[in-house]
């Protein structure tokens, strides 16, 4: 009989260990290593050991800077807030009639949701259940919401619902377009994307949400 061959174990693939830095660039790098790990195993997929070490640090490293897992989280939740903002503001900056910086506002952020689908889904179950998350969540919220109503024309009069009408509609259906309902649902995305261009206009413009002036006709 021919012997068989002992297959050799692959080796385990080591995370370079990074050079000792300042703590401010080793908090930076644990959030940014720890969004990756929470796009691709969600929020229950992972635990503190392994995001320490996915960073290229001991553990210990991480319960210097994070007292566990789900202050984490928020602060990823927290870094992705403020870049997608920044996003905003440099399309904002960049003269162009406001359908054409609607448009690119949109693009944005439908390819963000996109790109970050698998910690959004983990960011809405953990604020449907953890209540610490919750608050943070409604802090964040209350920070969007400010942000939002500063743009466009207009600006000083628009009121809070019309922006938190705008903020919640383009969130949720960037969402089902990233998760893939519209297509479950059989539609279209390009006019889906062309109604929510025309919201965003709108809120760049200052026009109210509310429609055509004057009482509507309805059939009894």
């Amino acid at each position: 009989m021919v012997p068989q061959q002992r297959s050799t174990p692959r080796p385990r693939r080591l995370v370079a260990r990074p050079r000792r830095g300042t703590p401010a660039a080793t908090h930076a790098r644990l959030v940014a290593t720890a969004a990756r790990v929470f796009n691709r195993d969600g929020y229950h997929g992972t635990d503190s050991n392994r995001l320490a070490r996915a960073a290229g640090y001991a553990p210990a490293t991480f319960y210097k800077h994070f007292p566990d897992k789900r202050t984490l989280f928020l602060a990823v939740y927290e870094a992705w807030v403020t870049a997608e903002w920044a996003a905003v503001d440099r399309m904002l900056r960049v003269e162009a009639p406001a359908p054409t910086r609607a448009r690119r506002i949109v693009t944005m952020v439908v390819a963000l949701h996109r790109r970050w689908r698998g910690l959004r889904a983990s960011l809405r179950a953990l604020v449907a259940t953890d209540a610490t998350a919750r608050a943070f969540y409604r802090t964040q919220r209350r920070r969007q919401l400010d942000l939002m109503a500063r743009l466009g024309a207009g600006a000083r009069e628009r009121n809070r619902e019309d922006a938190a009408v705008l903020l919640y509609t383009l969130e949720r259906v960037a969402d089902a377009i990233a998760d893939g309902e519209l297509q479950d649902l059989r539609l279209s995305l390009a006019p889906t994307l062309t109604r929510l261009q025309a919201l965003v206009s709108r809120h760049l413009d200052g026009s109210p949400f509310h429609g055509r002036s004057g009482p509507s006709r309805t059939s009894h």
